[in-house]
């Protein structure tokens, strides 16, 4: 593909502002629901997507990715795949309302029967516009994505406000997660124009299948690993513990799961496209891995830093309790910005196997250090957590690289530079917080925290790491970007 780079670099700016705009819809979100609800109300809906989430899995059944990172693929393949989504997501909805009573006894609460209940419409839902959300990655047509994922958001979040403010409690949450869903699916097939045939027999989907399951099968064992605690914590320490534990787990990771999320589908879909040219993808994943860290590192470390301030303004004074398990679990969101866009590495080059291998690693080790945890409550849960991920890093690492065309040493000089800016950056901030505590609100401090913490980072890592070159290659790209396509538009509209 001739104009890979310019359209990388147009989709991950597209991306970029996509997940700022998503950012601040999110804690616009996050900030107004957590003063209209309770801890409770969060915990109940907690209790259900803890298991359902598991069934979502399921949805995609790793085909989107394997319609991505196929080379050459056909309308038959992907209308077969669509169809094979259509009966998985029935599958899992009526799934889903045998688990209803289950739950109900499991945590001895009435209240679940019907939150789950309405939760399985949404698996057909989504089943519906996996292909066609696939497509349009696969044609590197980030700019309808991230204007997809917006919309949905908008009306969600516009939704789920509306009926908590009007007293509708937990039904809010479950309302906001179902339109989001059905917002996309919408909007993809409008967008795409793809109406999928018949589905057929021998027109070789057999190696997408198991692509597929086998990135399915990762994915189940991962969310396992990662979600364990809250039924745990849901069913031995109840719903309000839930509450403070889940809210502060979401709130830690917005910004580093927006930003993973905004350059992972650009990433992926390029270096798919690049995996049999060795120089030109390690290239392509040491820039996106340096850029992706090189945002996600000091927000995260801002984020420990301030913990006390940020739950307070974000979540209100009811939720002072968050602020250990915030904290507490930074180290692993830390962790989790360095090790998950190995994940781009390992699928892009067909490696999901090893993925797999890896997961049934990480799954025994995390779960183990959440029993240990979990008589000391949700902190003890958090460190732990913390803890474990902080032992895997260095295995992972070696163990993703191994047989790549990315060396340790490659991927060591990629994050190094973003990590000891960081950490002087912080440094910095905090001794001038420590200086000037106290001298205005809450609010301006933050602020003021925030610009020296942006202004110190960027100044250590662009000149005095001498990463600046890096960043006017991408501007200098993305600037070409828009000018080639503004050409197209006037050639488009002449014609």
């Amino acid at each position: 593909m001739k104009d890979l780079k310019r359209r990388v670099i147009r989709g991950g700016f597209a991306k970029l502002c996509g997940e700022a705009v998503g950012f601040v819809l999110r804690m616009a979100s996050v900030v107004t629901m957590a003063r209209l609800l309770d801890p409770k109300d969060y915990g109940l809906v907690a209790m259900v997507t803890a298991v359902t989430g598991v069934y979502e899995l399921f949805t995609s059944a790793g085909l989107s990715m394997a319609t991505v990172q196929r080379q050459i693929i056909t309308d038959e393949q992907i209308s077969t795949l669509f169809w094979i989504n259509i009966l998985v997501g029935t599958v899992l909805a009526l799934l889903c309302l045998l688990t209803a009573p289950v739950l109900v006894r499991f945590y001895d609460e009435p209240r679940l029967f019907w939150v789950t209940v309405i939760a399985a419409t949404g698996f057909i839902i989504n089943a519906a516009g996996v292909q066609h959300f696939a497509l349009l990655e696969r044609q590197l047509r980030f700019v309808a994505l991230t204007a997809i994922e917006r919309v949905s958001q908008l009306v969600s979040v516009i939704i789920g406000i509306t009926m908590a403010s009007a007293g509708f409690g937990y039904w809010a949450l479950v309302a906001a997660a179902m339109v989001a869903p059905a917002m996309a699916t919408l909007c993809a097939w409008s967008i795409t124009s793809w109406i999928p045939g018949l589905p057929r027999r021998g027109v070789g989907i057999m190696s997408m299948l198991h692509f597929g399951g086998t990135v399915t099968l990762n994915g189940l064992i991962v969310y396992v690993a990662y979600n364990l605690e809250k039924v745990l914590l849901g069913r031995f320490w109840g719903a309000d513990t839930l509450g403070l534990y889940g809210r502060a787990y979401q709130l830690i990771k917005i910004p580093t799961e927006n930003l993973n999320s905004a350059i992972g589908g650009v990433a992926f879909s390029a270096l798919s496209r690049l995996q049999n040219d060795a120089p030109r993808f390690r290239n392509y994943f040491l820039k996106s891995y340096s850029f992706v860290n090189s945002v996600t590192l000091p927000i995260t470390m801002f984020c420990a830093l301030f913990a006390d301030d940020i739950v307070l303004l974000a979540l209100g004074p009811k939720w002072t309790d968050a602020v250990p398990i915030f904290r507490l679990l930074s180290p692993t969101i830390l962790i989790f910005g360095i090790i998950n866009p190995l994940g781009w590495l390992l699928l892009a080059s067909g490696l999901q196997g090893r993925s797999l291998r890896i997961a049934l690693v990480i799954a025994p080790l995390v779960i183990t250090a959440y029993v240990i945890g979990m008589p000391f409550g949700p902190s003890g849960v958090a460190f732990a957590y913390s803890a474990a991920m902080t032992v895997w890093l260095v295995p992972h690492i070696l163990w993703c690289l191994h047989g790549t065309p990315i060396s340790p040493g490659d991927l060591f000089l990629a994050i190094s530079r973003p990590l000891l800016s960081a950490v002087v950056a912080t440094a910095v901030t905090f001794g001038t917080n420590f200086y000037f505590s106290g001298w205005g609100p809450l609010l301006l401090t933050l602020i003021m925290d925030a610009s020296i913490m942006i202004i110190v980072y960027y100044t250590v890592l662009l000149f005095v790491m001498g990463q600046s070159a890096l960043y006017l290659t991408l501007f200098s790209g993305l600037r070409s970007s828009f000018r080639h396509g503004m050409e197209e538009a006037k050639e488009s509209s002449a014609s």
